[in-house]
């Protein structure tokens, strides 16, 4: 007899777990419904997060951190 909703699947399988595993499974959806009432508020740039800070790096500022970046890489692949 195939299983009308997921609620009475869920409801089933729940069933035959040992009464840990079934404080474990309300635990999760509880923090399901908890997750679901969340509304992310959309991310903003590193550069907009990090604006307060006055930071003013430059194109080539940033080349020269990849270049360094890179460099250190380079020569721990060596070893």
């Amino acid at each position: 007899m195939p299983v009308a909703t997921i609620e009475e699947a869920v409801v089933q399988k729940l069933r035959l777990l040992p009464q840990e595993k079934q404080q474990q499974a309300l635990e999760f959806v509880e923090a399901l419904e908890i997750n679901a009432g969340e509304v992310k508020s959309p991310r903003r740039s590193l550069k907009g997060a990090l604006a307060h800070l006055n930071i003013q790096l430059s194109s080539e500022d940033i080349a020269e951190a990849r270049r360094e970046m890179w460099r250190g890489y380079m020569q721990e692949g060596a070893e």
